[in-house]
């Protein structure tokens, strides 16, 4: 039985404390720490409107002081922004894993940080994991799994192309939706409109287990423009105005573009004729072109890979990990 300790209890922490619910006979719910005081003294089960007794709170030092096995963190995406949670977890003697997207590969936004975390874990004989769907799996963590198969890997394209209308107003923000050419351009020139966390991550988690030394990676940002009016219950959005973000991540070597990830993001891709999937090129002996569609929901992709690193944290080295670090992971089954 592994002792569990959930960090944040957005709609990702509500579908992994789902999935920690359904393996009653492998992992335990120990505690459940929430940055909203709204929440404090409510029971997971009132959250999820099914049974469970562990009550919420923001009270974090009380609950570490039950000294869970793992500590799942799934708040923020920047490392400044986790690093008060990810501290303290580590110094009570857990594991960690956590799904802020500068984590995956912390190395590629904050080296100092990153050894940090790493010098931290390595002291108190622990671990510290970054997961979820992108970046973690479907273009870093999928692609370096296919090149398994190759004699040999020349370069990579690879993309994902997502439906964004399930989403709330943070993320329509963040990508540019609902603005104007000018508001969106305004908006990727002051960090307003930051589209996709994580293609210097993947990236560099790609060249990481590849043995490649990408010295240059290059970011851009372009609004998807739509023909017809589109809306979701958060934005309505002109015809003209700005329905999503094409956001493209390209990794150079001694001036070669050896890794090209590209992620267009819109509300209603079907009214512009769009298909959503996934999509992995390798160029190399053999080639790869793989294709899945529709995409993979990421909300429930990132919860659920999370859930099923679960079990592999115990005989993880300690040290600040990335997914290309650990064994093969796979479906932990329910048990209910």
């Amino acid at each position: 039985m592994i002792k569990v300790v959930e960090w944040g209890t957005g709609e990702m922490g509500q579908g992994l404390l789902k999935f920690i619910l359904d393996r009653p006979k492998d992992i335990e719910l120990a505690g459940c720490i929430v940055t909203n005081p709204a929440k404090e003294g409510k029971t997971v089960g009132e959250l999820l409107g099914q049974p469970c007794d562990v009550k919420m709170t923001t009270d974090f030092e009380k609950v570490l002081a039950t000294k869970p096995d793992v500590i799942c963190i799934n708040t923020q995406s920047n490392l400044n922004e986790v690093e008060p949670q990810i501290v303290p977890a580590v110094k009570s003697g857990a594991d960690v894993i956590c799904i802020a997207e500068k984590l995956s590969y912390p190395w590629a936004s904050d080296p100092e940080r990153a050894d940090m975390f790493d010098r931290l874990a390595k002291e108190n004989k622990v671990s510290i994991l970054g997961t979820g769907i992108n970046p973690g799996f479907m273009l870093d963590a999928l692609i370096v799994m296919w090149s398994s198969i190759c004699m040999r890997v020349d370069s990579i394209e690879a993309s994902r192309v997502n439906d964004l209308s399930p989403f709330g107003p943070t993320v329509m923000t963040g990508q540019g939706v609902g603005t104007t050419v000018e508001q969106f351009e305004k908006g990727v020139a002051d960090g307003s409109i930051v589209g996709h966390i994580g293609f210097p991550e993947s990236i560099s988690l790609i060249a990481k287990a590849l043995g490649w030394k990408i010295d240059e990676i290059v970011e851009t940002r372009e609004p998807i423009v739509t023909k017809v009016e589109r809306s979701t219950q958060h934005v309505k959005v002109p015809a003209g105005w700005v329905a999503g973000c094409k956001q493209v991540g390209k990794g150079y070597m001694n001036g070669e573009l050896k890794i090209h990830l590209i992620h267009p993001q819109q509300i209603h891709p079907e009214l512009a004729d769009q298909g959503t999937g996934d999509y992995i090129k390798i160029i190399g002996d053999p080639m790869v072109n793989m294709a899945n569609t529709p995409e993979i929901p990421g909300g429930k992709g990132t919860y659920a890979s999370t859930g099923n690193y679960i079990p592999l944290m115990k005989d993880a080295k300690p040290g600040m990990l990335t997914v290309v670090d650990m064994p093969l992971p796979r479906f932990l089954a329910p048990t209910k």
